[in-house]
């Protein structure tokens, strides 16, 4: 890494917006979870209350040594109703940023993070003719948010794993080592197109921000005997998202696990290996998965810049948390010094948080009190600053 390269290199810590936040009370998650029947096992509720905490959040950020924060602004609380626009929740969000930069962190605010607001879902969702002018006049609302010095925006989070899982009651199943199902062809193209225009729009009015999206993109790796199929299972799952994404700025790499891909009858098949070490969500516990998704990711995209903006692991195990973690940055130094062009790590998650259905798996470098809602910092946060210290000091 160059000295210039490391100057450039964000190192941070990541928050979903519904996860954290708290009371998103117009959005279609919140519906599921509150509705009758749910098949939820828990509501998100106050979630961690970020929405009134988040400087406490990115005071932690900030005191470890960190030097970047990914956190989500919510359509649904800038437009609650069809139409109106909340000015005192694009005020929220301009606060937030400018609480960033306070603290000498670098916000990089996420545009949409698998929830919309309920009116918008109601009526067809994404699959409504005018989805995406409807989005980008979202977009354009909190342009004064943006606009406030934010230097990269993520326009959508996990674009592919949305396009699998609109309609499932629970986003985390499992499924990544254990064979993701092919996203909605339909979804796909939809959430394509979307992230096109809300790029060319901010190229457009604010060309100073850099624009990616965070892809799902876990380490597939090819068995013995299945390397002539293994580009059918690859592709629609996450590089057909890849390939769109030539002509972004950056490309985000969300990564958590490997799946092994086989050949049964002639089809790819996700090979499953009991014997492995598997985390909270059930993925197989391979940190080095990290390396491997960064290199195929660049395969499809060439010179494009990736920044992981998603990385960790659920476990209650703080001290394998901060392995898991040595062991991926290891297996990230290693692509970039193959030639990936890696610009930055964001790990998932800074806080403990709501996990789409349940308080259960424990991603957070900051662990929360589910009544007092406290922060207490895990030893893990503080051995991150200190690796992102250490890494911009040799440089």
């Amino acid at each position: 890494m160059t000295a210039a390269e490391s100057v450039a290199f964000l190192w941070g810590a990541t928050t979903g917006a519904h996860q954290t936040e708290g009371n998103n009370t117009m959005s279609d998650w919140w519906q599921r979870e509150t509705s009758p029947g749910s098949p939820l096992p828990s509501p998100s509720g106050d979630a961690a209350d970020s929405y009134h905490r988040w400087r406490e959040d990115m005071d932690l950020v900030a005191d470890s040594g960190l030097t970047d924060y990914r956190f989500g602004i919510e359509w649904a609380r800038i437009e609650p109703a069809d139409g109106f626009i909340s000015l005192a929740e694009v005020d929220h969000y301009r606060r937030m940023v400018a609480g960033a930069f306070e603290r000498g962190l670098r916000p990089m605010p996420t545009l949409f993070h698998f929830t919309v607001p309920a009116w918008f879902a109601a009526s067809g969702g994404w699959h409504r003719d005018d989805a995406v002018p409807r989005f980008l006049r979202y977009v354009e609302a909190i342009l004064p948010v943006l606009s406030d010095g934010v230097e990269r925006v993520e326009t959508i989070n996990e674009p592919n794993i949305y396009a699998v899982l609109a309609s499932s009651s629970r986003p985390g199943d499992g499924s990544l080592s254990r064979g993701l199902p092919v996203p909605d062809p339909q979804l796909s193209a939809k959430m394509i197109a979307a992230h096109d225009a809300v790029r060319d729009f901010l190229r457009d009015r604010l060309p100073q921000i850099q624009s990616g999206w965070g892809i799902s993109v876990q380490d597939y790796q090819a068995a013995e005997g299945a390397e002539d199929v293994f580009h059918d299972y690859v592709w629609p799952r996450d590089e057909v998202f890849l390939e769109a994404s030539k002509g972004d700025d950056w490309v985000g790499i969300q990564t958590y696990t490997r799946g092994v891909i086989g050949k049964v009858d002639g089809l790819p098949q996700p090979l499953i290996n009991d014997r492995s070490p598997v985390t909270q969500t059930g993925w197989e516990d391979y940190p080095r998965a990290l390396g491997g998704a960064l290199k195929r990711a660049a395969d499809v995209l060439g010179g494009v810049p990736l920044i992981v903006t998603e990385n960790g692991i659920a476990t209650d195990d703080d001290e394998r948390r901060i392995a898991f973690t040595e062991a991926a940055l290891q297996s990230l130094w290693e692509a970039k010094a193959d030639g990936v062009n890696v610009a930055g790590y964001f790990h998932w998650s800074l806080l403990d948080n709501y996990e789409w259905g349940t308080f259960g798996p424990r991603f957070g470098l900051v662990s929360v009190d589910r009544v007092t809602f406290q922060r207490t910092a895990k030893p893990s946060l503080a051995w991150l600053g200190a690796k992102a210290k250490e890494r911009l000091d040799e440089h």
